[in-house]
């Protein structure tokens, strides 16, 4: 169970979806000189175009994706834990006679 919360902390740093690049590149803009305000533009579009290309080599999912697979995750492990209960309920109980 832990090792499974593990995965999914590990799965979750890995997540960034735009606004997250656009705080990084609002960030990283605020630190240009106020002279270069025509450069700013362009250089925003085009840290904004170099973080999706570089973020877009790893294997990533949107938030609302994860969410999803999470629900689905959760609701196969009730199921997976709802079976386990019935087969321990099974193995406890005498064999029935064959006819």
């Amino acid at each position: 169970m832990v090792r499974k919360f593990k995965l999914l902390h590990q799965i979750r740093a890995f997540m960034i979806d735009n606004q997250t690049i656009n705080r990084l590149s609002d960030k990283i803009n605020a630190l240009l000189p106020p002279g270069l305000q025509q450069a700013k533009s362009d250089f925003d579009a085009r840290l904004k175009s170099l973080l999706q290309q570089q973020l877009s080599n790893y294997e990533m999912v949107s938030r609302e994706e994860f969410d999803i697979q999470a629900r689905v995750l959760a609701r196969t492990r009730e199921k997976l834990e709802a079976i386990e209960a019935r087969l321990k309920e099974l193995e406890k109980s005498p064999e029935s006679p064959s006819d």
